[in-house]
Parts: structure tokens; C-alpha cells; sequence
């Protein structure tokens, strides 16, 4: 599709000016502090795989609540030293899928933790494993979207509450596992793991490098006001009927906006937007790279739309991490 949002000239100065709201830092300390009363138990299964080169563990540790949340940790076979750990989030609607389908840190040389979304993974990849056990009503197998609206009127019944506290939790598990070198910790993810990526450096404690792709649930507002398809859209569709909710949803989503989160994430980061995008408009993605407190680098694709750099972009990522680790063991 032809550019529709800003040129690159105008996205470089793209500065909103948004506020959280003055509450934020202290409902995500409760959110937080409540989930981490719960014990990490953190639960490493040695999983048949189709390689010889790579180990592979079926994981399961406490998310929000205290539900059990399931990933997938890949490491080189054979090796004995911590290694880095690279922690990916999913993109909307998937879930961790197959083991084998996500090879590329491992084979990089570093561990790899791929955490599955809860209630999600039935609208593309391989499937998903997490239920959404706090979510209240039919929580049981996971769905299709749109999860956008899912207890929206109040951050704390919102679902994106619940997930990024899973992706925060994700990060607090890692010290629970053999053979990682907690100094280098790395999170990850494209479109929705790009925003949970931003919001879990923003409020954990030892993440030492980003890489954000495409984000998702960046400058919400105006991600639903220009963005033409899903997800943002399903909450155009929601307010075209609960036309009086607009205030309250619009405080919910600034809880979970990875502006916010942006600000508060002080380690270095490589972002990626694609110009044509119309799933994350490039604006919106822009807004949380210009809102990154550490130091930040952005990878622009000018003819992509919302699959971005792909392979292109993780041979960029692969470097960027050399760079900030100062090499691989």
C-alpha cells in the first residue's frame, strides 16, 4: 500500500507530548507486588524435539494470579556455561506454537525463552497452551480475538493487565533457571510482543537490552483513531456502540501504553517500524522510540507494512546484542 500515515521527515520529529496518568508507577507496583506474592514456581520439562543441536524444556511458571503460564526454553545442546537469555513475547492472537518453529537464538548461541499469551493462540501459528485463568467467565482454552475490549472499562479488570504482568513475571522466572547469565537479559517480540517487550523493561528489574518490532499498543488513542484494521479497530467497533465509554476506556488503555512504559525503560534498544504500516501505524511506533529513556536506535523499513524487516531486521538484532554484550560466550 502507498504511505498513508507520516513521511520519515515528520516521524523523526514525532514527539505527542502524552501523560500517564498520575497514578500509573503506583497501580503497576500493586499489580506487581500482588503477582510477586505468589511463588515464581518455575518448572523446566526436558521436551522431545526434532534436533540434535538444541535442548529443549516444556516451562511453566506463575504469571498473573498465580496461573500457570507456559513457554518454551531453547539452548545449544551440550553447553554448560550461563548463557544470555533472549525472552520473546507473541504477536496478537498466537501462542508459543511448536518448540522447533523458533530456532534462531538458540542456533545464535544464547537461551531462549518464548512465552506463551494466555487465553491466546487460536488465530494463527501452531496453537496455544495458556488459559486465561483470572479472566473471569469462560477462561478455559485459548480463543480468537479480538481480546482489545476484554474488561476494558477498569485497568484492573483489563486483560492486558494480566498479560503484561505475565510478560513482567516471564522476566522474574528467569532467575529461577539453570545455566543463565543474569546480567544479559534480553526481551523481544514483533507488533503485540513488541509492546509487552516495552512494558516488561519499563517495569522489570534486569533487563539489559530491547529489540521492538512493529509495536503494537503504542499511542493507543491514536492507533485507533487512523489505523485501519485490527486490533485497534475492535475498539473503534466497541465505542460505535457503548458510545459513552469513551473516557473510561481511554484511561484503562493509558495504563498499558507503551509511551508510558517507554519512559521508564532506561537500557539500550533497536526498534523497527514499517512506514506502510496500517495494523501499527509508523506514528504510533515512533511515539514510544522518541519516549525511550535509554539509548535507542530505530531501523526504518520505508516499503513495508506490518511485517516489517523480518529477516533483515533479526540480522540487525543479532548485531545489536554483540554490540551491547560485548559478544556471545
Amino acid at each position: 500500500m502507498p504511505y498513508w500515515d507520516m513521511n520519515l521527515e515528520h516521524l523523526e520529529s514525532f514527539r505527542p507530548g502524552l501523560e500517564a496518568p498520575s497514578d500509573f508507577d503506583e497501580r503497576w507496583y500493586q499489580t506487581l507486588t500482588e503477582a510477586r506474592q505468589h511463588d515464581p514456581d518455575v518448572q523446566l520439562h526436558r521436551s522431545p524435539a526434532p534436533m540434535t543441536l538444541i535442548d529443549v524444556y516444556d516451562v511453566t511458571f506463575s504469571g498473573f494470579g498465580g496461573d500457570p503460564v507456559r513457554a518454551w526454553l531453547l539452548r545449544p545442546h551440550g553447553v554448560t556455561a550461563d548463557l544470555p537469555l533472549v525472552i520473546e513475547y507473541n504477536g496478537y492472537g498466537g501462542g508459543r506454537g511448536l518448540a522447533h518453529e523458533r530456532l534462531l537464538w538458540a542456533a545464535a548461541g544464547y537461551a531462549y525463552l518464548l512465552m506463551d499469551s494466555r487465553g491466546q493462540g487460536s488465530a494463527w501459528g501452531s496453537g496455544g497452551d495458556t488459559a486465561d485463568a483470572s479472566g473471569g467467565g469462560d477462561a478455559g482454552a485459548p480463543a480468537l480475538p479480538g481480546f482489545m475490549t476484554r474488561g476494558i472499562l477498569d485497568f484492573d479488570t483489563y486483560y492486558f493487565r494480566r498479560l503484561i504482568t505475565d510478560a513482567v513475571r516471564a522476566i522474574d522466572a528467569a532467575a529461577h533457571i539453570p545455566g543463565i547469565d543474569q546480567s544479559r537479559i534480553a526481551v523481544t517480540g514483533a507488533s503485540q510482543g513488541g509492546g509487552l517487550a516495552i512494558a516488561a523493561a519499563g517495569l522489570a528489574p534486569g533487563v539489559s537490552a530491547a529489540l521492538v518490532d512493529v509495536p503494537f499498543l503504542c499511542h493507543i488513542e491514536r492507533g485507533i483513531a487512523i489505523a485501519d484494521q485490527d486490533p485497534y479497530q475492535e475498539v473503534a467497533r466497541y465505542l460505535a456502540v457503548h458510545r459513552l465509554h469513551h473516557a473510561a476506556i481511554m484511561r484503562t488503555l493509558s495504563y498499558v501504553d507503551g509511551v508510558h512504559h517507554a519512559k521508564r525503560a532506561h537500557m539500550p534498544a533497536l526498534f523497527s517500524a514499517g512506514l506502510r504500516d496500517d495494523v501499527c501505524p509508523p506514528s504510533t511506533v515512533y511515539a514510544a522510540y522518541h519516549s525511550w529513556i535509554g539509548p535507542a536506535r530505530m531501523v526504518p523499513y520505508p516499503y513495508n507494512s506490518h511485517e516489517g524487516g523480518q529477516a533483515y531486521q533479526q540480522r540487525e538484532q543479532a548485531s545489536f546484542l554483540r554490540e551491547v554484550w560485548g559478544g556471545r560466550e
